[in-house]
Order: C-alpha cells, then sequence, then structure tokens
C-alpha cells in the first residue's frame, strides 16, 4: 500500500504530494472533480501528545466497563451507521472519489459486519480462560485479558469510513481508549466520523475522549508512535512500516503491522471461465485496485489463457470510470492522490518498455480528476519491475504458466505475502495449490472473502507485514494475556527450597527420571531410587 513518507527526511510537515498545508491547515480537494471540500486544522506534536493523555484518563473508565457496556455502545454505533450509511457513503465519495456502490459495500457493509461480530464473540473471547495447571495439582491456571491502556491507529486513504472504524471496534471492545491517525489525504470526512463515534459513546455515559481521531502529517504521526502508547496498528506501506518500527522502538511499543500486497491470483485450465473473469475483475479493480489485497497478478495456465485473457480485456474495457455524482452510474471512480498515479504509470510505462503489451488502457487520460483507466497488461514476466513492486491502482498482469509449479513459482515469487486466490473445479488440487501459497490467507474459487469472515485472522507474512486483524487472534492481540495461578485447596503447600538438603539432588533426579524418562523400566528405576 503505497503512502506518504511518515516521516519524511529533511522536509516540513506536509512537505508530501497531494493534500497541501499551509499555516497548520489540511486543503482538502475532492479527487474526482478537483473541487475543494475545505481545510482542516493539522493536530500538531503537542496536540497529539495532550490527546493521548485524555484517551488515557478515559481508559480508566472504559477500562472498568462491564462487556455488557461495550456491547451497548457497539450497538448504538450500529443503530447509527445503518441510519446514516446514506451520509457516510456522500463523504466517503467526496473525500476518496471512490462510487457510491464500493462505499457502501466495500466500506459500511465490513464494518457493520465487524461490529456484529465482536458484539458477538467479543465477551467470548475475552473472559478468563481457565487452563490446566500442569504438574502443579494443587494450583489452578487461568488468563485474564486485560486491556492494554492506549492503542494508536495509524490508518491509510483508501477507505476513509473502513480503516478508521475497522480499526478501533476490536481495541475498544478489549477495554482499551483508541487514537486514530487518518490519512491527511481524507481527513475533510473525519469531522464527520468523529460526531457519530461521540455520539455512540455519550449514549452510555462515556467519554468522546476515548475514541478521538487526529489528522495530520508526518510531523503527526510521528508524534502519536512517540506518545508512550501501548500498542500500535499501522496499515500502509513497507516503508512507511520500517519508520514506525524504528519509532515504536523508543519506548519498546509493541506494533501490528499490515502492510503492502502483490496478491496472486491462479487460474487453473479447469477453473469455471465466467466465475473466474468476474473474480478477477473485482480483484483488479474494486475500489480502482486502491486495497491491499487487490489481486493484482493474474496468473493463468495455458489451456485457458487465451479464452480467459480475450474475456476479462473486454469486459475491462467496458467499465465505466468518471465523478460519481449518484449511485448506478458509474463501475469505477478516481485515484485517491496525484502521487500514487505517477506510481501507477511510471509501473506501467515501465512494463511497456520492458516487453508487456497494454491490452486496455494503460495511458493517463486528459481531463480534470485523478483518473487512471482500468488497465489490463498481458505478456507480464517475474522479471519485470512492476511483477514486484507494489501498484496500488487499477491495473492487472497477466502472467502464462505451463503447469501448478511454475504458477506457484510466479505466485510465491515475490517479497509480499498477504492473499492469495487460486480458481478449480478440482478440490483436492486446490486444497494442494493453497496450501503451497505463501502468503497469510488464501480463498479457493473467491476473492477477497477472507477478509470478511471474522472469525478468520487476517494478516500477512514476508514483507507484507505480521500481526493479526480479525478474529480472536485479533482481538486478544489488544490485550495483556496475564497468567494468574491461584490455590485449589484450603490449605498450602509451601516450597521448602532451604536450607539445602544433602538428597535434595537426588531426590529431584529421580524425580524427573520418573515424570519425563521413557519406558516402564526406566520410570520404575526412579521410584526405586526416590523410595532408597
Amino acid at each position: 500500500m503505497n503512502m506518504a513518507p511518515l516521516f519524511p527526511a529533511n522536509a516540513p510537515a506536509g512537505a508530501n504530494v497531494g493534500p497541501r498545508s499551509s499555516a497548520a491547515l489540511i486543503h482538502c480537494i475532492n479527487p474526482a472533480t478537483g473541487e475543494t471540500l475545505g481545510e482542516v486544522p493539522v493536530t500538531s506534536p503537542d496536540e497529539v501528545r495532550a490527546v493521548v493523555e485524555r484517551a488515557r484518563i478515559a481508559q480508566a473508565a472504559w477500562g472498568r466497563s462491564t462487556f455488557a457496556q461495550r456491547r451497548a455502545v457497539l450497538r448504538h454505533l450500529m443503530d447509527i451507521i445503518v441510519e446514516r450509511m446514506d451520509e457516510i457513503c456522500k463523504a466517503v465519495v467526496e473525500d476518496s472519489g471512490k462510487t457510491f456502490e464500493n462505499a457502501l459495500l466495500g466500506e459500511v457493509m465490513p464494518v457493520c459486519n465487524k461490529i456484529r461480530w465482536v458484539m458477538k464473540n467479543g465477551e467470548k473471547y475475552l473472559r478468563p480462560e481457565k487452563v490446566p495447571s500442569g504438574l502443579l495439582l494443587h494450583k489452578k491456571g487461568r488468563i485474564e485479558y486485560l486491556p492494554l491502556g492506549v492503542v494508536a491507529c495509524i490508518v491509510p486513504w483508501n477507505y476513509p469510513f473502513q480503516n478508521i472504524f475497522g480499526s478501533f471496534v476490536a481495541p475498544l471492545m478489549a477495554g482499551n481508549a483508541v487514537v486514530v491517525k487518518a490519512s491527511e489525504a481524507v481527513a475533510w470526512s473525519t469531522r464527520f466520523f468523529q460526531t457519530l463515534i461521540d455520539e455512540a459513546l455519550r449514549r452510555e455515559g462515556f467519554s468522546p475522549d476515548t475514541v478521538q481521531i487526529v489528522n495530520g502529517f508526518g510531523e503527526t504521526g510521528a508524534a502519536l508512535v512517540r506518545a508512550r502508547v501501548q500498542k500500535i496498528l499501522f496499515i500502509g506501506s513497507v516503508g512507511n512500516g520500517r519508520r514506525i518500527i524504528e519509532g515504536s522502538a523508543v519506548h519498546l511499543t509493541p506494533t501490528v503491522m499490515e502492510l503492502g500486497g502483490k496478491d496472486p491470483m491462479i487460474i487453473c485450465e479447469d477453473a469455471d471461465l465466467e466465475h473466474a473473469v468476474h473474480s478477477a475483475l473485482g480483484g483488479c479493480f474494486i475500489n480502482l485496485g486502491q486495497n491491499c489485497i487487490a489481486s493484482e497478478r493474474i496468473i493463468v495456465l495455458d489451456g485457458i489463457h487465451d479464452r480467459f485473457v480475450a474475456e476479462f480485456a473486454r469486459r475491462a474495457a467496458a467499465l465505466r470510470q468518471g465523478a460519481p455524482r449518484a449511485p448506478g452510474t458509474l463501475d469505477v471512480g478516481a485515484i485517491n492522490t496525484r502521487q500514487q498515479i505517477q506510481v501507477i504509470d511510471d509501473l506501467v510505462r515501465d512494463a511497456i518498455a520492458s516487453g508487456a503489451r497494454a491490452l486496455t488502457g494503460g495511458t493517463l487520460p486528459e481531463g480534470p480528476g485523478q483518473f487512471y483507466p482500468p488497465t489490463v497488461l498481458a505478456g507480464v514476466t517475474p522479471a519485470m519491475r512492476i511483477a514486484r513492486e507494489e501498484i496500488f491502482g487499477p491495473v492487472a498482469l497477466i502472467f502464462r504458466a505451463r503447469d501448478d509449479a511454475e504458477a506457484l513459482a510466479i505466485a510465491n515469487g515475490t517479497d509480499f505475502g498477504l492473499h492469495s486466490s487460486v480458481f478449480t473445479r478440482n478440490r483436492a488440487r486446490g486444497e494442494r495449490i493453497a496450501a503451497a501459497l505463501d502468503t497469510g490467507a488464501t480463498c479457493i474459487n473467491d476473492f477477497g472473502l477472507c477478509y470478511l469472515n471474522q472469525d478468520l485472522p487476517f494478516g500477512g507474512v514476508k514483507y507484507s507485514g505480521f500481526g493479526r486483524m480479525n478474529g480472536r487472534e485479533g482481538l486478544r492481540s489488544y490485550t495483556n494475556a496475564k497468567a494468574v495461578l491461584s490455590d485449589r485447596l484450603p490449605f498450602a503447600i509451601p516450597p521448602r527450597l532451604y536450607p539445602v538438603g544433602p538428597k535434595v539432588y537426588g531426590k529431584t533426579r529421580h524425580t524427573i527420571r520418573l515424570l519425563f524418562a521413557r519406558g516402564l523400566g526406566a520410570k520404575l528405576g526412579a521410584l526405586a531410587g526416590l523410595i532408597r
């Protein structure tokens, strides 16, 4: 996922390409029309530290809340989102340039789905868990999942609503306060989103300081990383992820890194052609490719390659693009930042110069707005730069593979490993290929649905990051898993370690053999030694 540098070297805040900053203001525009939306104040480093301290105070009360109270806040939040979904979509469309349909299906629905899952499962996975006490038969063991304190979430611009709400729901349910640093590229909508959060918290008598959104450029994000928060979730590029980790080392703050992707989609020759084509269209062009789990690399087996490419390119060329004015009029919208358009165009130009063929798209359009057309590149090889670097735009790369082994070699041949897909009618083959894909998730005969299943953890391997969002693992990652050992019996069995007697070593030696040696003879010998 490409973003402007979070910690820009030798550059003032706001020096990155994108929304302009002057006099501590972010000048916000609609990327599809170029229209000015307004200005949003930059949160200064001193203000960031004050925000975190207010969150720390609010967390003291929120951390004592019951699971029922936390569910009630989330229930109010869900009600507000459902009631005001049209306003939310309008704000997202204005701020990001995406279509109304993508705002509704790609942002509102996943957030509602996550809230529902957390309300249903949060207490189950966060209440104290009994565990065996092992050799300590006179004791009882349990794990308590306690709040960490203040969690920082630093999120990008591709999903203005989902990135904010989807990030704070789990740590909030776990009893933490949350400070979200939103991208400067979509700062305009954050004020509206903050009012929705405040309303849900106030309805149950909790401070709005429990969840706060801050806006700004690199300096703001750097201040949040170093503000002695208890955990950091970062969603963004590999380069910025490294900078976050460097900053987190100051206070040894643990992090969850959800970084870039270069997701492969393998189309076997026995796949359902229609199903595969439509899945690839969604995988490549949903949100105009500004998606960390976009299927940037389509690896097609020889037997279906030509038919797939012809149908896929035909449908991609027919996609309607423009400035979204109303639902139902367009298929894809705009690219959020001019900086990202330059990244896309540079990669496509380099690929064509290296021998790739643009079957549709491939050139920057003229006219207003920040657009890049849906593009299909055939004849792509793993040696090309575009095959290794994240595009984060509407560009489908078509690779030809002779067999499953070559397809897997291409699929696993990058530094990324976030999501993947495989299409085949043969179940055993699909499972075999899925097991060999070096990614954090694989979806068989579909695209991207692993993220929608909230019971599944979400995250990557290699340069795609570490740690997990979603599911039991994601929820518990925002807690201190505290081990507790308590008495089982009404009386104590005190350990008598000192003074050390002459027989302690021999008794312990025979005890270890009795408990852990293999074979009945060895155990009987140890028992005899103890008796002696």
